[in-house]
């Protein structure tokens, strides 16, 4: 066991490494481009969508909390981590499904995919919260799943921003407020949409909707898993 922790100190050196890397030249460019566009659209677009995200990815932090399972106790890390591959094997599975089905529906379909596949990650991350030994009724570790997901899902300097308050998440926790309304869900939204524009554009594309669905679903779940492991080794290993 000692050795497996060594190796996962190892891991985690690394990556975090990565994480306070700045934006490259290509992010920094794909960045512009999307600020561009974002721009064109009209301000209500824009509060439609952060309106929408926010009570919907409310309703899903809410209304997962009474499904989870307490938190795993008294398990080594390996032992946790192997429960964390196995979780992640039936969510991406579950995503896999839900993106063909969706992307052999076109349009339509495609657009309800958006909501679907968000529930399904923040119940992955539920789930994986539990196996590390954290407690999600607790607002703040709710907040902690929020930043790993934003992490996974953001340009390189939302990125950057994101993970220093990880890196000092125990004195941060302390300066929170006791509302999860403070969140910034316009940032968060508009992070999360510019990362999966593309991807979920030609997942609406007749004929080849179904097989990016479900292979961007497969993508995307095994991305948020990954550094979830990251996310709760930091906290456990350091």
């Amino acid at each position: 066991m000692e050795f497996y922790n060594q190796v996962a100190l190892s891991e985690l050196e690394k990556w975090k490494k990565e994480m306070r890397k700045g934006p490259s030249i290509f992010e920094k460019a794909t960045k512009g481009v999307q600020n561009k566009f974002n721009g064109i659209l009209p301000n209500k677009y824009h509060e439609f969508m952060t309106s929408t995200i926010k009570n919907m990815t409310q309703a899903v932090l809410f209304g997962s909390k009474y499904i989870t399972k307490n938190p795993y106790l008294g398990l080594s890390l390996k032992e946790r981590e192997d429960l964390v591959e196995e979780k992640t094997k039936v969510y991406k599975n579950t995503a896999i499904i839900e993106g063909a089905g969706t992307g052999a529906g076109g349009i339509a379909l495609g657009i309800a995919d958006f909501p679907l596949l968000l529930g399904i990650k923040i119940k992955l991350l539920y789930d994986i919260a539990a196996i590390y030994g954290f407690d999600v009724k607790d607002y703040k570790e709710r907040l902690y799943i929020l930043n790993i997901f934003q992490l996974a899902f953001s340009s390189k300097n939302h990125v950057n921003k994101v993970f220093y308050t990880m890196e000092i998440w125990e004195d941060y926790c302390n300066m929170l407020p006791d509302d999860i309304n403070f969140f910034d869900w316009k940032t968060f939204q508009q992070e999360y949409r510019d990362y999966i524009d593309l991807a979920k554009l030609l997942q609406m594309i007749p004929g080849v909707g179904a097989f990016v669905g479900a292979y961007v679903n497969n993508k995307l779940i095994e991305k948020l898993s990954k550094t979830a492991i990251q996310a709760y080794r930091m906290r456990i290993l350091i």
